[in-house]
């Protein structure tokens, strides 16, 4: 384990939280064998926290045309072109696992467009750039674009979604120095 600082911001002891954030801890804990550090480093404001899950678990549990693994590919590109360290280790884990490959988090993350991707998942991964960085500049166009590779309005909407609670996440992620956790860099290599 790390002796790296995890935030820059103090991190309490999973016992002293509120007992459903303690709860919501604890379970990920058991699922995956240790506690990620966004938690305990958003736990820093729970009113804030409990938001934050509220929405993570909307947007990513909920169903939806798009595969667990293609919302973690969202994930992980525009938390790359974000320079979020933390997103792109934590959910490049993920995708690793989800997608079943060992290769797809790093080729997303270096460069999508060059990643073992189908033509669908090239463009929906474009367009979640361009919500990323342009916005204002989504047009018409960008719904017949994406309507050709298949996607229903309730898919972009997903896609929008993902890439802008996940601008947030990158930017708490970074302003925090939120550190990933050792245990993220060897998840789903061995596939």
């Amino acid at each position: 384990m790390s002796d790296h600082k995890i935030s820059r911001y103090p991190v309490s002891d999973v016992n002293d939280l509120p007992d459903d954030i303690k709860q919501i801890i604890l379970s990920v804990q058991e699922k995956s064998g240790f506690i990620p550090n966004v938690f305990l480093t958003l736990a820093h404001r729970p009113d804030e926290f409990r938001a934050f899950m509220a929405y993570h678990d909307a947007l990513l549990e909920r169903d939806s045309n798009l595969t667990k693994a293609e919302k973690e590919m969202i994930i992980v590109a525009t938390s790359n072109d974000n320079n979020c360290q933390y997103c792109v280790v934590a959910h490049g884990a993920i995708l690793r696992i989800r997608a079943k490959n060992p290769l797809i988090a790093d080729q997303i993350a270096v460069n999508y467009r060059k990643a073992d991707l189908t033509a669908k998942q090239k463009s929906m991964i474009e367009f979640a750039m361009k919500v990323s960085n342009e916005s204002r500049a989504i047009g018409d166009e960008d719904f017949e674009t994406l309507r050709g590779h298949g996607f229903t309005n309730e898919d972009i909407w997903d896609i929008a979604g993902i890439t802008a609670f996940f601008g947030l996440s990158n930017r708490m992620a970074n302003f925090t120095s939120m550190r990933p956790n050792d245990e993220f860099f060897a998840m789903g290599r061995g596939l």
